[in-house]
């Protein structure tokens, strides 16, 4: 079976350099970008000012290989993809979640931004807090890690 998908849209960061991004939105609260809409699913916009924050779905477009065992940014240890933010992997999809300032035809100003300029947008999602937000019982090989996406960057290890 083969799935395709097409862009929707392009978002837009200061982050031109792979190793310049943070690597979550955590580390980059307040940096500011915008996400350019195609014409032709810009109707689809509509109502979505009434949300404070995003979900961006989108390609990981300068990944050149899966992987499925990495060392994440956090870690020392190797971990399997899956275990992982990582975007080596077998779908490059990332998702990040952004505040939505506001919208202007079909432009969303962002802010949050941890993606390169120039990516892919697959999909747009409104963050609902009664659907999306959970209390966890536990993250994994990350409870070790935590605080570290704050101030971590990215670097040439998934490009």
């Amino acid at each position: 079976m083969s799935i395709t998908y097409e862009p929707i849209g392009t978002i837009h960061s200061p982050f031109t350099r792979i190793e310049d991004m943070p690597i979550q939105p955590a580390g980059a609260l307040g940096v500011r970008g915008t996400v350019e809409v195609f014409a032709e699913f810009a109707q689809g916009l509509q109502d979505l000012d009434g949300f404070s924050h995003l979900v961006l779905l989108y390609h990981f477009h300068r990944v050149r290989q899966a992987r499925l065992v990495v060392v994440p940014f956090l870690d020392k240890e190797e971990h399997g993809v899956f275990a992982t933010r990582a975007p080596t992997r077998p779908n490059p999809i990332g998702i990040s979640v952004v505040e939505l300032l506001r919208v202007e035809g079909p432009v969303l100003h962002i802010q949050n931004v941890d993606v390169l300029d120039g990516t892919p947008l697959l999909d747009i999602k409104p963050y609902v807090p009664q659907f999306d937000h959970f209390e966890v019982q536990r993250t994994g090989w990350l409870e070790s890690a935590r605080g570290g996406a704050t101030e971590a960057k990215s670097d040439h290890r998934f490009g």
